[in-house]
């Protein structure tokens, strides 16, 4: 069983994050397959995508601490580098780094039995990628949610401008992808562009963003072609030959 299912409808791609007996929990795997995802949806010729969690409990109960993922690399503008607009659909719990995940979307439609929690505080830890949900939400909001791990339920998640939407449970995956069909219709360098001076321009970014975005610059030279014909070259003694990949 995948751990991630990906369908197409038309020009919209549907992410899934299939491991409901966890809670759709994002282990290694799980991390690996969305960035690898969206990196060939981007390459593609798709223009929306909409990502949600199996079953209506949970859209991620975050982080699994049995397989600790990388979790950057699920991260929309972090490790997943379209600009292509992406739609969260959640249903249940979105937990610690699925909110995230979930903040760092362009739109949001959430089932009324949504509940969003960042409990870190609590467990001792965080990768400090939360921060930017001050800058998404008003202030004081975010600190309850980051330091006492208040939770927002549907209703006063889209009071405060972090869902656009509440629709009845069951309903959250066919109104994103009715949403995203719609996007689909616009013109794709309009939205592209417009994506780009927000995130690029106007969203302010965290230190654990920037950090992670140089981890992901520098693993593509560390995992590059042209790093290992560098060192077989100096072993054999000869002038490389790179490709610039």
């Amino acid at each position: 069983m995948a751990v991630v299912e990906i369908d197409t409808f038309g020009a919209v791609t549907l992410f899934t994050i299939n491991r409901p007996e966890r809670r759709n929990a994002i282990c290694r795997d799980t991390a690996l397959a969305l960035q690898d995802g969206f990196a060939e949806f981007d390459r593609s010729g798709q223009r929306v995508a909409v990502i949600t969690g199996a079953g209506d409990e949970a859209f991620s109960s975050g982080a699994d601490v049995a397989r600790l993922p990388e979790l950057w690399r699920c991260i929309p503008t972090v490790g997943i580098t379209t600009e292509k607009p992406i739609i969260a659909a959640t249903a249940g719990w979105v937990v610690g780094g699925a909110l995230v995940m979930h903040m760092m979307c362009d739109l949001a439609i959430a089932a009324e039995n949504s509940r969003f929690s960042y409990p870190e505080a609590k467990l001792g830890f965080t990768g400090g990628m939360i921060a930017g949900l001050a800058a998404r939400i008003p202030y004081k909001i975010a600190m309850d949610v980051m330091l006492c791990g208040a939770t927002l339920d549907a209703g006063r998640a889209r009071e405060v401008g972090l869902v656009n939407r509440v629709v009845p449970v069951g309903q959250q995956v066919s109104e994103a992808l009715e949403m995203a069909q719609r996007l689909a219709r616009m013109a794709p360098l309009v939205l592209s562009t417009l994506k780009r001076f927000v995130t690029r321009d106007v969203m302010p970014r965290g230190p654990a963003e920037d950090m992670a975005r140089v981890i992901r610059e520098l693993g593509v030279v560390r995992d590059s072609h042209d790093i290992e014909e560098g060192r077989q070259a100096f072993r054999e003694k000869r002038a490389p030959v790179y490709l610039g990949r």
